[in-house]
């Protein structure tokens, strides 16, 4: 009995000493994957969270400031592709929108509230002029008015027509021949000329396409008008 006593006691203490040192693995390894955890935490690269580019009004570069409309408007190229009018990030003429033809494109946008007032284009090859000098005296005080060529906007573009655009702003309709690229944005009432016009000349030396010049595109930001 005292023989049988002893090994039960001698195999409890070797079941204790195995627990114990099965606990104080566990233990160890749980602290090793712990701070082996943190190790490479603070070493892992961080997360790069895709950052998305904001969009601008018309698809412009930059912001405008806050009491400025925004503006983007492309020439026509050829006599293939039609101009292209953007106001506060709304298509107002296009190919697309099939508002827009040969000659000289324009949009009529009211300054205080930015809507639109009116569209049209006008045939400059084999068009009536006097329905362009028509509609230019007609534009109220205030308006801002878009313009882009398309093809041929000067052929039938007499004396009387250059002036009044000349009165809205424009520095190069004066110069403006047959086949030639343009756009501008001036206002009726302006008291300046506009900042906004690019033109450029329809040479056989210097154009991109045959017989028509590059296509031109132009943005920028308008100051709302208040009175």
């Amino acid at each position: 009995m005292m023989r049988a006593g002893g090994l039960l006691k001698l195999a409890l203490l070797v079941s204790i000493l195995f627990l114990a040192v099965f606990l104080a693995f566990e233990l160890l390894e749980s602290k090793v994957n712990f701070n082996l955890g943190k190790v490479l935490a603070r070493y892992a690269p961080a997360e790069t969270v895709p950052t998305k580019s904001p969009h601008h009004k018309c698809g412009l570069s930059k912001s405008c400031p806050d009491d400025h409309f925004v503006f983007k408007i492309t020439s026509g190229a050829a006599s293939v592709v039609g101009p292209k009018m953007c106001f506060q990030d709304n298509i107002l003429m296009s190919g697309v929108k099939n508002n827009v033809g040969r000659g000289i494109n324009i949009a009529l946008i009211n300054g205080k509230t930015g809507e639109l007032i009116r569209t049209q284009w006008f045939d400059m090859w084999s068009g009536d002029v006097n329905l362009l000098i028509k509609f230019l005296k007609e534009i109220e005080d205030g308006s801002i008015v878009m313009m882009a060529t398309f093809d041929d906007p000067a052929t039938k573009l007499n004396d009387e027509a250059r002036n009044l655009i000349a009165e809205l702003g424009s520095s190069s309709v004066g110069i403006l021949g047959f086949r030639d690229n343009w756009v501008f944005v001036g206002g009726k009432g302006i008291k300046t000329k506009s900042p906004f016009e690019q033109h450029i000349k329809n040479n056989a030396e210097t154009n991109k396409y045959e017989g028509w010049p590059e296509v031109l595109e132009m943005e920028g930001c308008i100051p709302i008008k208040h009175q």
